[in-house]
């Protein structure tokens, strides 16, 4: 007999093929940059007016709900000639993951806060935003030309956020101003470029560009679109850019007003087209020497999430191995003390419920459950959208099954994903055209468009709860107490009669009945017979005396007490509390 030798082979370890940034640059070859000023604030707080007045443009009218819903980012040119960049984030608490974002790219934030409405939730959130990427603050208190307006109370409440303003000794410079009417903003922007100037702001703009997305979105004519802000380097079209697991070869730079740029240096927020996949808001941006040097890099990060995500599997099998092997010690140490024919049958009985169907036999999970599709105008977005949904702990009531989301309008896809699951299609600042309106009308999708996240939450909310089963309250109509009892014959037949009187309510003979005697309930069910002296009834009603006779053959007591009542269906309401 032959042997054949086997060869051990070994995986090699793979080169490390990723993009890295550039080390710190020459101090000759720094120049001065403008600032990165993000507006961070509570939402309705002004903060979009704001910028508004400094660009000139109509932005706030322009909104849902007249709320900013994703990150804008401005270049805005003073009269005096210096330049600032201003990022506009969104006040709702949904979106709190794009607040963070926004501080943490920025030099200065300014925090707008309502002089008629003072230090809130948000206004909050973002001090702590500010404070983690250790980033100055400049307040800005708005609405100071409304009646009821204080900026004194303002400052007073920030004082107990670690704010302090220079007024109470700190270092924070506040400034009161009207965004709506344009009062006092040159104070603000030159509060901002003196605190520019003594951090003495500087970058290389010279080298492979380093950037970070601010947001991304799908274009219909342009395709993937991302808003970059640079923060080294000089971005060109033509450069070749890293981002997350996605790679672009920069076809068009387009600034704020959609007008098509050359080139962007440091602190410019441009949008960046040409990018082969939708890139994650908040990836860095890394220029490379060639496209492929890019797939190396792409394919290097895949490498790597798919190495992370099997060391996330082999840990939740080893778990599930471990919790298994110590179930099966336990079962065996409680029937250690049996015989092996005492040891089997007990095990049978234990898992006698197992064996009930066959495989075929098995009936079909009763659960509720409500399959999702979401998609968003920007990554950003769905971001907020899946924030939100990660929240949810009412899946004992309806539970919650993401079945796709992703960015851009409604697809042929979704809805073939949608039917599939018998799913709901949830879209956020996306259309769906005539011919996908149809589609999802013949297949019986239903296709639930929002301008406004929280409106789109509420609908959600609408829509589990509609799917909960009712439930049933019993309501009481009336009482009465049993004060004799009798016989009479009908057709040769005896039967209990209960002589009572009303104490509550009124009786009627439609509703249902139930006898009480002490604590126990005798009986429920409908009378055959209500009758006041000799006439048949209704209804009797509260202090009149009746005679009635049940559906059942029970025997009366004086003292019984006769309860009529009747069952009313309740919706139910998901538990779900998204926090807004």
């Amino acid at each position: 007999m032959k042997f054949k030798w086997a060869k051990l082979t070994k995986d090699k370890v793979k080169e490390n093929k990723d993009a890295m940034k550039r080390p710190p640059g020459d101090p000759a070859v720094l120049v001065s940059r403008p600032p990165l000023v993000t507006i961070m604030g509570h939402v309705d707080h002004g903060k979009t007016t704001l910028l508004d007045s400094l660009r000139k443009s109509q932005v706030a009218a322009g909104e849902a709900g007249g709320i900013t819903q994703h990150i804008g980012a401005f270049m805005v040119q003073l009269p005096s000639g210096e330049k600032i960049t201003f990022l506009d984030t969104p006040g709702h608490a949904a979106f709190s993951a794009m607040r963070a974002r926004g501080a943490l790219v920025t030099d200065i934030v300014v925090l707008v806060v309502a002089a008629d409405d003072g230090v809130m939730k948000q206004t909050v959130e973002s001090i702590q935003h500010a404070k983690n990427a250790k980033v100055p603050i400049i307040v800005a208190v708005n609405k100071c030309d409304k009646h009821k307006s204080d900026p004194e109370r303002v400052k007073r409440e920030l004082l107990s956020h670690d704010v302090v303003c220079e007024e109470f000794g700190g270092d924070v410079q506040a400034v009161h101003i009207s965004a709506l009417k344009g009062d006092n903003l040159l104070a603000l922007a030159e509060a901002t470029v003196a605190l520019a100037e003594f951090l003495e702001l500087k970058a290389d703009p010279t080298g492979l560009v380093e950037g970070t997305i601010i947001e991304s979105r799908t274009d219909k004519g342009k395709g993937p679109v991302t808003t970059a802000i640079v923060q080294r380097g000089t971005l060109r079209r033509g450069c070749t850019l890293v981002a997350g697991k996605s790679w672009a070869k920069v076809r068009f730079l387009f600034d704020e007003n959609g007008r098509a740029v050359n080139e962007a240096g440091p602190s410019a927020a441009v949008e960046v087209v040409g990018w082969k996949e939708l890139p994650s808001a908040g990836d860095e941006i890394l220029e490379v020497e060639s496209e492929q040097r890019a797939r190396e890099v792409v394919e290097w990060r895949q490498y790597m999430e798919e190495q992370e995500k099997q060391k996330q599997d082999m840990h939740v099998i080893e778990t599930k191995q471990r919790e298994h092997l110590e179930s099966y010690k336990k079962d065996r140490e409680s029937l250690s003390h049996l015989t092996w024919r005492q040891r089997k049958a007990a095990i049978y009985r234990a898992n006698k419920h197992r064996m009930a169907f066959r495989p075929s036999e098995k009936t079909e999970d009763q659960e509720l459950s409500l399959p999702l599709i979401i998609k968003g105008d920007v990554d950003g977005s769905v971001e907020a959208i899946l924030n939100i949904l990660d929240s949810y702990d009412a899946d004992e009531q309806c539970r919650l099954d993401l079945i796709h989301f992703g960015v851009g309008d409604i697809s042929e896809n979704d809805i073939s994903l949608a039917e599939t699951f018998s799913g709901t299609i949830y879209g956020f600042n996306v259309t769906a055209n005539k011919s996908i309106q149809q589609i999802a009308a013949k297949k019986g999708i239903q296709l639930k468009l929002h301008k406004v996240i929280y409106k789109l939450i509420d609908d959600l909310k609408e829509e589990l709860s509609s799917k909960l089963p009712g439930t049933v309250e019993e309501s009481v109509i009336g009482e009465a107490t049993v004060l004799a009892m009798f016989d009479v014959t009908v057709d040769k037949k005896k039967v209990h009669v209960a002589g009572c009187r009303v104490q509550k309510g009124l009786l009627d003979r439609k509703m249902k009945f139930r006898l009480i005697r002490g604590r126990d309930v005798l009986w429920e069910g409908s009378l055959t017979k209500l009758k006041h002296h000799k006439d048949d009834v209704q209804s009797v009603k509260t202090g009149m005396e009746c005679g009635l006779s049940l559906d059942q053959d029970i025997d009366f007591r004086p003292g019984d007490e006769i309860v009529c009542y009747k069952d009313l269906q309740k919706e139910q309401t998901i538990a779900w509390d998204p926090g807004f």
